[in-house]
């Protein structure tokens, strides 16, 4: 990668998927700025200029990927479809993310069992909770709709939608077999769907 030349913005941009790229192969925790400097053909000086620290450049990486992942879930929002059909759109599509970016997934559960509070992690608690809370607001349109049963404990539900999307990908990183999650998915989704469904196998 060669980004001497980059504008300050496109050299965020390429520091946040330096990153990412490293991540995806090695424990994020262990991942020095020599080795992003490095990675870019940049020195590390080069890589302060537009970043304070660290920690700033987790942040942003993080911040990057959330903004993903909520885009993901505002179109199986806007989806013309049905709250079942929305939801199964947001499995598949939180999964083929996952797929793409695996350095993603190893950075947010290496931040979360951080120690303490730090902006990066933040980002990732706050991502989680508007995550959870966009899950509840299709359940309790699939309730309504009669799509899924009267008695389904919405918060259970949706901790579980997105634990299950976890474990597919926690399990894949594990095996080293990113496209595990993929074949899986279609599979899992289908016992989540039966037991919220009314009706519907």
């Amino acid at each position: 990668m060669r980004t001497e030349h980059l504008s300050a913005d496109k050299r965020k941009d390429a520091t946040i998927q330096a990153v990412l790229t490293l991540a995806g192969s090695q424990n994020p925790s262990e991942i020095t700025t020599a080795a992003i400097a490095e990675h870019m053909n940049v020195t590390q000086g080069a890589l302060f200029r537009h970043f304070p620290n660290k920690e700033a450049i987790w942040e942003a990486v993080l911040d990057w990927a959330a903004k993903k992942l909520i885009n993901c879930i505002d179109k199986a929002t806007i989806e013309d479809c049905s709250p079942l059909k929305a939801l199964e759109v947001l499995f598949m599509s939180h999964v083929k993310f996952a797929m793409e970016h695996p350095g993603v997934p190893r950075m947010m559960f290496g931040e979360l069992q951080r120690a303490g509070s730090t902006p990066a992690k933040c980002v990732v608690q706050k991502l989680i909770e508007h995550y959870r809370h966009r899950v509840q607001d299709i359940l309790k349109k699939g309730k309504k709709a009669g799509e899924i049963t009267s008695t389904l404990d919405v918060e259970a539900a949706s901790i579980l939608f997105i634990g299950t999307i976890q474990g597919l990908v926690m399990q894949s990183l594990i095996a080293g077999d990113l496209s595990r999650m993929q074949r899986e998915a279609t599979k899992v989704f289908k016992i989540y769907r039966r037991g919220i469904s009314r009706g519907i196998s």
